[in-house]
């Protein structure tokens, strides 16, 4: 059977590939096809511990079995269609975080909390250090599921939500550069709200592919989280 691979982040850079095609024999298993690669390339072996899998945009585990066609994904641990009045996305563009509330806020919304990420020019993270820029990269239709999901999960806990927008920035940001947002719309601020919106950035880093390269005078380097996905976390 054939399977195409798609490398991201530091993964892609290591590689120097997108994506490859591999012929692979029935019944292959993650954990199979992950030990495969290390030979195949092994400028990537010592990561197959840590490496995250997703087939066809949902994540996996070692002893999932790959199909025809599948495509499967291979990226480090991420460095961080919703319903109703809901809005998420991946976007290469400047978002307007007004016009995100406006999308969340109905006749029954009394309160938004909104939680916005900014690009910092000085980093305390290990040695202190300045930043010119972040590159962010997603694989976004995974991505956006993902979000998606994050809003459902967001409605689950605390049922009292109206309505939730995120929006995840990707490409080049300068410092002061809003990167991520997320906004959650309730009838009163006693309902959870302020607990929702932090919930959903704090998901981000869980689960949403999305990584971010910091470029310095120092040089550059992947930022990387090391938070390994479970089987809870995949879309119910």
């Amino acid at each position: 059977m054939k399977v195409t691979v798609l490398y991201f982040a530091s993964l892609r850079g290591k590689t120097g590939v997108k994506q490859e095609s591999l012929n692979l024999e029935a019944e292959t298993t993650v954990a199979r096809l992950l030990n495969l690669l290390a030979e195949r390339r092994p400028e990537i072996a010592p990561h197959m511990q840590t490496v995250l899998v997703s087939i066809n945009q949902e994540f996996a585990y070692p002893e999932d079995e790959l199909s025809e066609g599948d495509d499967v994904a291979l990226f480090p641990p991420v460095s961080g269609g919703a319903g109703g009045s809901d809005y998420v996305a991946i976007s290469s563009e400047p978002f307007d975080i007004e016009e995100l509330q406006a999308r969340i806020v109905t006749r029954k919304s009394g309160a938004v909390c909104t939680f916005t990420g900014y690009v910092r020019g000085e980093t305390s993270r290990g040695e202190p250090h300045e930043t010119s820029y972040l590159e962010y990269e997603a694989y976004t239709p995974m991505a956006e599921a993902k979000l998606a999901q994050i809003a459902e999960e967001i409605h689950e806990r605390w049922p009292d939500i109206v309505g939730v927008a995120i929006v995840q920035r990707t490409g080049r940001l300068n410092p002061e550069e809003p990167s991520v947002v997320v906004a959650c719309s309730a009838s009163h601020r006693d309902t959870g709200v302020f607990e929702a919106a932090r919930f959903g950035i704090d998901r981000i880093k869980q689960i949403v592919p999305v990584w971010k390269k910091e470029v310095g005078p120092g040089g550059e380097s992947w930022v990387e989280g090391d938070y390994i996905p479970g089987d809870d976390d995949r879309a119910r």
